[in-house]
């Protein structure tokens, strides 16, 4: 059924004059939508992401031509839910890993290296109690924000390994730390804000910002310089619009970590200029050669107040499934969070919110023996990736990704076709060889791909024996 306004104008551009009449009124709203459909995305195209050139977004122009009389306010908000909707595309990451498990469901042999997940089984007794709260009832909604007990175990955990201190309305357990990304998102961002996203960057970063009408402002690292973010680049990027600076150490897709001198720039930037920092430290516990984590708000208190950290407990302690994450920040901000969690998702799973406590206290020594192994099959691939013609990678020393440089096999012909971009190499080598990866594009690299080494050693050399096969046979 259409709704009335469109029903009563086809009536009166049809019923009076007739089949033609009708016909007319039917192509006359077929243009119309049609020409709706062309702008969006004309829209989104000029304006849907944003570098150090900046300039007029979708949402702008739309705003433009309403102020003209362009479009009507009926037109204009319907354009602007398209553009918003037309933005966002699924998790190339996960539609990657999808795939690969499909492939494996039909009985093909794939070399997955796309899961950024550990492969392996959460630790017993986590599980253990995840079974309690079964048998015990503890099936029912809880708290929107998460249960005291969680909430106290993520306290407890940021003042032993940080020295921070927060209270229990500073602090928000959510389905996973994607979840509370995009918690923070809402509760932080209106049209027009600006959040600076080093690059490369983990894939829903600039479309959780695009998805509330800012813009991701994006800040080039270099792979030569470990993707250390150069400050006075950062500082000439901020403009009055920034409201945000996202730091990722260890980072997704490189493996890359911030020291502490970093950190001292960036949160004197953030206390000069008045910004947030967003600090996602998920991969905290999986650091190698001697690197270790510091959280940019233990600089200090007042930094403290200019962060909030994102967390969770799906990759150290292989819960992924599980959906729990946390943030802890300003508690003005995190009430804004807990009320916009509320309207949607009400509160995290009961059962792995207690599943998640013991995590928090009892599985250090699980997440040590799962990061040594993390470190033997890192050096393995690493070491293959660069002894192949044409690839370069740099040791990771956090997180599980290698995230080899292949520009050199870009330009290359294989039996199917041209290899021109990281997109085509993945496909090339996922049809052709089964073996899975990400392709650097959504990671704002057009030189890279990501391979996940959270995988067997055994998948591991088959893989990497599939690879060298692969490569060799570009001209």
């Amino acid at each position: 059924m259409m709704p009335g306004g469109m029903m009563g104008a086809m009536g009166s551009w049809g019923m009076g004059y007739g089949f033609f009449g009708w016909l007319i009124g039917l192509l006359f709203w077929i243009a119309i939508i049609a020409g709706i459909v062309l702008l969006v995305r004309w829209s989104i195209d000029q304006g849907k992401l944003k570098g150090p050139q900046t300039g007029e977004s979708a949402l702008d122009i739309l705003k433009k031509r309403y102020a003209r009389g362009g479009i009507d306010r009926e037109q204009f908000e319907n354009m602007k839910r398209a553009a918003r909707a037309g933005r966002i595309a699924p998790s190339p990451t996960l539609a990657m890993a999808a795939t690969a498990k499909a492939m494996a469901a039909r009985g093909i042999d794939v070399a997955d290296f796309s899961s950024g997940e550990p492969d392996f089984d959460t630790p017993e007794p986590v599980k253990a109690a995840a079974e309690a709260a079964i048998r015990a009832g503890f099936t029912k909604y809880t708290p929107s924000s998460g249960i005291d007990e969680l909430r106290q175990a993520i306290i407890d955990k940021l003042q032993a390994e940080q020295g921070l201190r927060y209270e229990k309305s500073q602090v928000l357990v959510s389905c996973g730390a994607k979840h509370s990304l995009y918690n923070l998102a809402e509760a932080l961002l209106e049209a027009g804000d600006e959040v600076i996203i080093p690059v490369p960057y983990w894939v829903s970063y600039a479309d959780q910002t695009l998805l509330n009408d800012a813009t991701p402002v994006f800040l080039p690292t270099r792979e030569e310089d470990g993707y250390a973010i150069d400050a006075h680049e950062l500082e000439r990027l901020i403009s009055p619009r920034t409201k945000a600076i996202i730091i990722n150490s260890p980072g997704n897709p490189t493996g890359a970590t911030y020291n502490r001198a970093t950190l001292e720039h960036l949160a004197a930037l953030a206390l000069s200029r008045d910004l947030l920092l967003i600090s996602d430290e998920i991969y905290e516990q999986i650091l190698y050669d001697g690197a270790t984590h510091t959280s940019v708000a233990s600089l200090g208190p007042e930094v403290a107040a200019h962060t909030v950290i994102i967390n969770g407990v799906s990759k150290a302690y292989a819960m992924t499934g599980w959906r729990i994450g946390y943030a802890a920040g300003p508690k003005d901000l995190l009430t804004a969070m807990a009320n916009i969690q509320s309207q949607s998702t009400s509160n995290p799973c009961s059962i792995s919110q207690k599943a998640a406590v013991v995590a928090l206290r009892e599985g250090g020594a699980f997440t040590k023996k799962m990061v040594t192994e993390f470190d033997r099959r890192r050096r393995v691939m690493v070491e293959r990736l660069n002894a192949m013609p044409g690839v370069h990678c740099r040791m990771p020393t956090g997180a599980f990704y290698a995230f080899p440089n292949v520009s050199g096999l870009l330009g290359r012909q294989s039996p199917k076709g041209k290899i021109a971009t990281p997109t085509d190499l993945a496909n090339y080598l996922l049809q052709e060889f089964k073996v899975a990866v990400v392709p650097g594009e959504p990671f704002g690299s057009t030189q890279h791909i990501r391979l996940s080494y959270a995988t067997s050693m055994e998948t591991i050399v088959r893989g990497m024996d599939r690879l060298d096969q692969a490569f060799k046979q570009l001209t």
